[in-house]
């Protein structure tokens, strides 16, 4: 956990005719990849057949032309890439989560995290359903299922399962006939849709996959919204709108989204100049240059430049050729794995008062590295400054964050950290100013839990990451 891991991105294309929506898919994916690298899987929909293929791996590996050729044509499609923040890396984990039952089949994907998940699932398990991962995905497919059994659709199944799931879930649902797409009650994790101008219907976590495939962007679901695509056009469901408090995840803004995306309302881009901009005026210093650290840095220190009349620099060039998976042979060590992605330009730092913009410290372990790359080069002042507040506290919604323990802000002053890290001084936005980085206004209408440890929900009975998994290695030891 030197830095934080990405959500899950969700993609799906409604078809009024028959489609190459697989390829229109792996387009959508390809523009979602920031959003999880573990793994990845199409379905395709294709008069009421669904082929599936999913496997480990980034978008561009796991599909092949061969793979995509399989996959074939069809009327709809939905896919999935996936970092888990509950369940281990396994392929058995990959989504979107196939499941046939009496009235028929269905395909889900997913992203978040419930809270209740680990009650749901004892209660299904005791009632005899027999679960196949370690994902709180699977625990949903069971729950709409049990509702459809005595639902007069799948929408109605899908609504009545909402009332049962708390936490954070970004859902897309296909069934042989419906294209269905769900955002849970309090929109911790974002879900737009958009159309092509030949007709198709597409949803997606962000509004840049929308653009990766033609689609403009018509609106973000409202939180508890239900939106269903199927022959006579789409359609709303919001029987669970208004009831409760929006919780849009502030991260979205300051880390896991595209800048070029659109998140309810907010080019994400503005929200990250914004924030640089209140870092300058909350923590002004004597420097000769700004740079930011890529990506999600980069943004930030333009808005802090434009505040505080400091020049800025590009003071890091990124290898573009190393995925976020990359894995050093042999016994590298992290700080060669640092200086081969991510190397300083000497000249724009050499005996300059260097202003710092980072998106976040986690541990404090890859920050330092990265200061002490500044001072190799030449720089004669390292000031950082942190375009979120300290993590002080677990995320239980999606973020890759479930225990204070790894924490650096938990266990040492900005101070301290600062000397930690090697700078001279540093300095986070505050939690007001991130509030007010999207939209402005009174800063409502956002979770913070990580930064404040107010959570919008009750808190789970367990939370390490891997807890299905040693819930079954503990029924395994009775056992013997």
């Amino acid at each position: 956990m030197s830095s934080l891991r990405e959500e899950c991105g969700i993609f799906a294309v409604y078809s009024p005719e028959p489609y190459d929506v697989a390829h229109m898919t792996y387009y959508g994916l390809f523009s979602l990849q920031h959003r999880g690298q573990e793994s990845c899987g199409i379905v395709v929909n294709d008069d009421g057949l669904f082929r599936s293929y999913k496997d480990l791996g980034l978008v561009n590996d796991v599909f092949t032309p061969e793979n995509l050729r399989q996959l074939g044509t069809g009327t709809m499609a939905i896919g999935h890439v996936r970092y888990g923040t509950t369940g281990g890396n396994e392929r058995s984990n990959a989504q979107p989560i196939l499941v046939n039952h009496v009235k028929g089949r269905m395909a889900l994907a997913h992203n978040g995290n419930l809270v209740n998940s680990s009650e749901l699932r004892t209660e299904l398990e005791l009632q005899g359903s027999i679960f196949h991962t370690t994902s709180d995905t699977e625990v949903i497919s069971y729950i709409i299922t049990k509702e459809r059994l005595t639902a007069p659709s799948i929408e109605e199944a899908i609504n009545r399962a909402v009332s049962r799931l708390e936490g954070a879930f970004s859902l897309v649902v296909m069934s042989p006939q419906k294209l269905i797409a769900v955002r849970d009650r309090r929109g911790f994790r974002p879900l737009c849709y958009g159309k092509t101008p030949d007709g198709r219907w597409v949803v997606a976590s962000e509004s840049c996959a929308l653009t990766s495939v033609g689609a403009e962007l018509i609106r973000d679901l409202e939180p508890g919204e239900i939106m269903v695509f199927d022959k006579n056009g789409p359609r709303s469901i919001r029987d669970h709108c208004g009831k409760a408090p929006k919780s849009l995840c502030v991260f979205e803004y300051i880390y896991f989204a595209r800048p070029d995306s659109v998140v309810d309302g907010c080019n994400v881009h503005t929200a990250r100049t914004r924030a640089g901009a209140y870092l300058a005026l909350e923590h002004p210093v004597q420097a000769d240059v700004v740079i930011g650290v890529p990506d999600s840095g980069l943004d930030a220190a333009v808005g802090y430049s434009r505040q505080s009349g400091i020049p800025y620099g590009i003071g890091f060039i990124k290898n573009k050729y190393i995925g976020r998976t990359f894995i050093a042979p042999g016994q590298a060590s992290r700080e060669d794995k640092v200086r081969i992605k991510l190397n300083p330009i000497a000249d724009v730092v050499r005996d300059k008062r260097v202003v710092m913009i980072d998106d976040s410290i986690v541990r404090g372990t890859t920050c330092a590295r990265i200061v002490k790359l500044l001072w190799e080069a030449g720089a004669k002042e390292i000031h950082v400054r942190i375009s979120a507040p300290p993590f002080v506290s677990p995320c239980y919604y999606g973020v890759d964050i479930d225990s204070k323990e790894k924490l650096i802000a938990c266990h040492h002053s900005v101070e301290e950290i600062a000397k930690i890290i090697g700078a001279d001084s540093l300095g986070y936005l505050s939690l007001d100013g991130a509030k007010k980085m999207a939209c402005g206004g009174d800063g409502s209408g956002y979770c913070t839990a990580c930064f404040d440890g107010v959570y919008p929900t009750p808190t789970p009975s367990t939370t390490e990451k891997n807890r299905f998994e040693r819930r079954l290695s503990e029924r395994e030891k009775k056992e013997e």
